[in-house]
């Protein structure tokens, strides 16, 4: 079986900033061999991790295992993020992110692809903020798939 996508560390991060993009499709043996035991390493070095996760252009999806370990990883570490910032022009990225954002504990900031920069800014700092907002008003329906056909 080729390997169709994988992880790439991002240089020039802070020791406590796990800065990762996700390149290709992305698979369940790309979390189990890569992401989770970098998490785990990162937890036990520094307490707690900040993460900046860049979905960008290259980015080709999940295989259904990797969206299990995906939700399994953030499931198992809710209080072990300081900061999680997601970079992506993704709509569906975008979304699954504001629904799920209040689960962590973390301030959670999405940013568009061309935001980079601001995103490494933001997930680097140690400056105290406002209490997060979760980004989704549970007053409002998030639109159906239909709508956006």
């Amino acid at each position: 079986m080729t390997k169709t996508g994988n992880f790439e560390i991002l240089d020039g991060m802070p020791e406590d900033v796990l800065a990762i993009e996700a390149k290709g499709k992305i698979t369940r043996a790309d979390y189990e061999d890569f992401l989770i035991p970098e998490v785990t390493r990162r937890i036990a070095a520094q307490g707690k991790v900040k993460l900046l996760y860049v979905l960008g252009t290259g980015f080709a999806g999940y295989t259904a295992g990797a969206a299990w370990d995906d939700a399994k990883l953030g499931l198992l570490h809710l209080g072990d993020f300081a900061r999680v910032a997601v970079v992506t022009d993704i709509e569906w990225i975008r979304m699954g992110m504001k629904m799920f954002a209040p689960m962590l504990r973390a301030p959670v900031h999405l940013f568009a692809l061309d935001a980079l920069d601001e995103a490494k800014a933001w997930i680097a700092s140690d400056k105290d903020e406002p209490p997060h907002e979760p980004q989704v008003a549970a007053d409002h329906k998030l639109p159906m798939l239909e709508d956006k056909m």
